[in-house]
């Protein structure tokens, strides 16, 4: 984080999704989360720092780190579970704070911890309320694995 971008404390909506505990990764204008609810095998909301709760609230500086974070996240998830498809839905309607769900779209299921993960939506849009039973151990695996392959993936941070 650089000394000009201001330190934002953790909004409603972070909380909500579990942070600090599901925080995958930290720029300086947003925090990246593990969906606690995995509707899809890394299922994760991105969450704006500045307090905004409309898009267009937000700074300049703010979407040109969101243009980063993306990159970051299309490539760590490319490598951490090889998705066919990604959502981005931005809906606003419970949660007041700019977000996102990010949610992996998968044709075929997928095997981590055991568990099999299905896309129950595939190929329609993504079935918000059926979800991959998931424990807090597993959701933690999941996050040590998004991370490792985030700190595996520092040279698109300068891209």
């Amino acid at each position: 984080m650089n000394e000009t971008t201001e330190i934002y404390p953790l909004n409603a909506t972070m909380r909500k999704f579990g942070a600090p505990q599901t925080t995958i990764h930290q720029s300086p204008y947003w925090h990246t989360l593990l969906r606690p609810a995995q509707v899809t095998l890394g299922a994760m909301v991105l969450v704006a720092q500045e307090p905004a709760y409309a898009f267009s609230e937000l700074s300049q500086a703010s979407f040109t780190d969101l243009h980063q974070t993306i990159k970051q996240i299309e490539t760590v998830l490319t490598k951490a579970f090889q998705y066919d498809k990604l959502n981005y839905l931005m809906l606003m309607m419970v949660d007041p704070d700019v977000h996102f769900h990010v949610i992996p779209r998968y044709a075929q299921p997928r095997q981590f911890d055991n568990i099999t993960f299905i896309d129950h939506g595939w190929p329609g849009t993504p079935n918000l309320t059926q979800i991959n039973e998931t424990s807090l151990a597993t959701n933690r695996l999941i996050i040590d694995h998004i991370s490792s392959c985030w700190t595996d993936s520092k040279e698109i941070e300068n891209d």
